[in-house]
């Protein structure tokens, strides 16, 4: 839209074309108006907005436009943290205030980089996450240290960082549809009924998040997929595909100035079902081969008697600091 005044406003979306089974990427304000959604197929997304414009993503200009907004980020506060190409954390002096300096640099990255974001004041990141998306877009929305209690009792738990669609239809079952439902139960309840997260709703729900602000961020891995324009059930065809990613593989991980040889392989196989499956070895040095016998393995995970297709191969590597961690099960 930057790009583009005539764009400002009508219905765009980023993503691949509908007749090569395209994913919406993202999509703008007007689109969304019409239940357009990031990760929605194209196919889905042209059907619920027939005059949606789709344009292709440019990530170039993504990360350009990036490593602006984040030297505008960090001029302020004492600690940064960069999560993504579009999102950040900045832990603020305690004599600033949270809201005038999130008002500077929301006016600062419109002045200076032409868009606009929206930020998320508070006293820890879970809080700050929740609070950027209060006012979108373009806004700024302050949880005050005083007024925790109150507005995380009233939180939905679907709002929670990493509480998916299936874990919070799996919470409903149980009446825990906002945080102070979940405050009935306690941690030793929760670890029953949800494993691991148990521990995280626990916390979440009274609003507690104690994570530092990762300001050596380490790569944890780098991988490369893609999704065929027809299902794959022909071996020959399938190593042709993988052959085709083993070398976008390559490039990424020398573009990174990554040793691909120092990595754990995994592949990530997506069915003409929708089901998916990700296998890794940590004892294997990655090479097309290693991957190709991954690829069988993961086809192997469900029913042989059943030909079913592949819609989407993924092929990756795990770094050393966290495969090293790891220790072999037998």
């Amino acid at each position: 839209m930057r790009q583009n005044p005539l764009l400002h406003s009508i219905p765009i979306a980023i993503g691949g074309s509908a007749d090569r089974r395209g994913v919406i990427s993202t999509c703008n304000y007007p689109a969304r108006e019409f239940g357009v959604r990031s990760a929605m197929s194209t196919a889905l997304a042209l059907q619920k907005c027939p005059d949606l414009t789709l344009l292709p993503g440019n990530m170039a200009l993504y990360r350009e436009v990036s490593q602006q907004v984040m030297a505008v980020i960090q001029r302020y506060g004492i600690a940064f943290e960069q999560v993504s190409v579009d999102e950040a954390y900045v832990e603020l002096d305690p004599q600033d205030s949270a809201i005038e300096i999130g008002h500077t640099i929301r006016a600062a990255v419109e002045a200076e980089v032409g868009i606009t974001v929206s930020v998320g004041a508070a006293p820890n990141k879970f809080l700050a996450k929740v609070a950027s998306d209060w006012h979108k877009p373009n806004g700024l929305f302050a949880v005050k240290p005083h007024q925790v209690d109150t507005f995380v009792s009233q939180l939905p738990v679907r709002k929670i960082p990493g509480i998916g669609p299936k874990t919070a239809e799996r919470l409903a079952a149980k009446g825990i549809e906002t945080c102070a439902d979940a405050r009935h139960y306690s941690v030793i309840e929760l670890v029953n009924l949800f494993g691991r997260t148990g521990v995280y709703l626990y916390n979440r729900s009274r609003g507690e998040d104690d994570r530092p602000l990762a300001t050596d961020r380490v790569r944890k891995s780098i991988s490369v997929e893609r999704t065929f324009a027809h299902d794959l059930f022909d071996s020959n065809e399938l190593d042709e595909a993988l052959e085709r990613l083993w070398v976008k593989f390559i490039e990424r991980t020398e573009k990174a100035n990554i040793d691909h040889l120092q990595l754990a392989p995994f592949v990530k196989v997506k069915f003409n079902d929708f089901s998916q499956t990700t296998l890794a070895d940590q004892f294997q040095e990655i090479s097309l081969r290693s991957f190709r016998q991954l690829l069988q393995q993961a086809r192997l995970r469900h029913d042989p008697s059943k030909s079913r297709g592949i819609r989407l191969i993924g092929l990756g590597g795990r770094c050393p600091q966290i495969s090293e961690q790891q220790l072999a099960l037998f």
